[in-house]
């Protein structure tokens, strides 16, 4: 799982380096075509981890459930973020690989309740909630590079 981890910090790392340059007008930009904007899916990645990981198992996120409720699967943008709110959720986006990997190497994903993924893919234990949530964060980088054309 080393490998998968790694992976996960090295998106992560991308998604960063596509912020930069970036102000907080144009991560909120909807360009035509899309149903979302770069601070939406910086936000939906870090609740989607959260929720495939920690929720799944039967524990607390570690993220605000404001931010989850507003950022999970199925929503849109609706908010406009602060500086100091996007930093916040930047912070997240850095700090919470880590953390996973030293709860998973603690031992305590014990438990892991069956999700249906919309594409058709049943995750079934938190190795597999891993895999399938940097198969996520990929999807997401490409979306925040397609949009990042259009501003």
């Amino acid at each position: 799982m080393k490998t998968q981890f790694d992976i996960l910090r090295k998106s992560r790392e991308l998604i960063l380096k596509e912020l930069e340059g970036l102000t907080l007008e144009q991560i909120h930009i909807i360009p035509t075509g899309f149903k979302n904007n770069i601070a939406w899916n910086v936000a939906h990645i870090v609740v989607t981890q959260q929720a495939l990981n920690y929720k799944l198992s039967g524990l607390n996120c570690l993220c605000p459930d404001d931010l989850i409720e507003a950022y999970k699967k199925g929503t849109s943008p609706t908010k406009t973020f602060t500086e100091e709110e996007f930093d916040e959720v930047k912070d997240l986006l850095v700090g919470l690989p880590d953390t996973l990997e030293e709860d998973y190497n603690a031992g305590i994903f014990e438990n892991y309740s069956d999700y249906p993924t919309s594409t058709g893919f049943v995750i079934k234990s938190i190795d597999s909630a891993i895999v399938f949530n940097n198969f996520h964060e990929g999807i997401h980088y490409g979306i925040i590079r397609s949009i990042k054309k259009f501003l």
